[in-house]
């Protein structure tokens, strides 16, 4: 038995990674219901097939994206250094996509760039569910099945 298959369905946000609005807008108003649930489960894929904890935060990333992408994934709770995670800010036009080390060995930086150009085309097109759906899968194929899994 191995811990990579008894990965559990899990909340993506947290108090640093939930969504931040200064509107009066609920948060199930951003996204439908179905989009949550397509969300959810490409998260949840992604880690059990990896073993990766992969986390997504949809957001403003202030002036400086790269840090503020950095310090939530150092809080986003579990292994850091086996997390990823895509912060994408559609009103900067900003994806970041920050690694732990165990991650990033898995993940190089070409493959991660090649996922956010994947995610980008669509966001281009009006698609931002289909877009990070589409780089969750990507860098899921790139990191492949986790050590313990592999033949």
């Amino acid at each position: 038995m191995t811990r990579a298959l008894e990965v559990e369905s899990h909340d993506t946000a947290t108090e640093d990674t939930g969504p931040s609005r200064t509107d009066e807008s609920a948060p199930d108003e951003l996204f439908t219901f179905q989009e949550l649930a397509r969300l959810d489960e490409a998260l949840t894929m992604s880690s059990r097939e990896t073993g990766l904890r992969f986390t997504l935060y949809i957001g403003d990333l202030g002036p400086r994206t790269r840090v503020q992408a950095e310090e939530m994934h150092a809080r986003s709770g579990g292994n850091p250094l086996e997390a990823v995670l895509i912060a994408v800010s559609p009103g900067q036009k900003v994806v970041e996509v920050v690694t732990g080390a165990g991650a990033g060995r898995r993940l190089p930086d070409r493959a991660c760039a090649l996922a956010v150009l994947s995610m980008t085309t669509s966001f281009a097109n009006g698609d931002l569910i289909g877009g990070i759906i589409n780089g969750l899968r990507q860098l899921s194929d790139q990191a492949g099945h986790p050590a313990t899994l592999r033949h």
